[in-house]
């Protein structure tokens, strides 16, 4: 695990793009309105301007020599990304990449994570001890699950 570069953008673009699509087929429905909103941002240019925001700690994971999962925090406080490559789903690298994102969290001096989970990702999140702060989010064609999480 390392810190996301500006290089690594179209091989993060193509990792955001395949989980979301693959992987999260419980959140968006096949639904090609739902999938362009969710992806929209997730182009090369649009993780150029990720990568460029100050805002946002971008990390990612290398498995088998290959870019296997993307994660990031915001400043505030937030887990902003964890999504893995759906070749590398299952191996731990998520949670890997989630206590990492925990550790981020705490070091920018937060004792509180947050996130909005998929219903994809739910249960995982309640695995690693995160909790539902309030019900599901409105107002996308993809809404998710805040939760939240008292850091060590």
């Amino acid at each position: 695990m390392r810190p996301a570069l500006a290089e690594d953008a179209a091989a993060m673009s193509r990792v955001l793009v395949a989980s979301i699509t693959e992987l999260c087929e419980a959140d968006h429905h096949n639904d090609p309105e739902a999938l362009a909103a969710w992806t929209r941002n997730k182009s090369i240019e649009g993780v150029c301007a990720m990568l460029a925001d100050p805002a946002l700690r971008m990390i990612v994971a290398i498995a088998d020599g290959r870019l296997a999962a993307v994660g990031a925090v915001t400043i505030e406080g937030q887990v902003a990304l964890n999504y893995v490559a759906p070749e590398a789903r299952f191996r731990g690298i998520s949670k890997a990449v989630l206590d990492r994102l925990e550790t981020d969290l705490a070091a920018l001096g937060h004792a509180e994570g947050r996130l909005e989970a998929t219903r994809t990702a739910r249960r995982f999140y309640e695995r690693s001890g995160w909790v539902a702060d309030g019900p599901q989010a409105t107002g996308r064609k993809v809404n998710g699950y805040p939760m939240r999480k008292i850091l060590r």
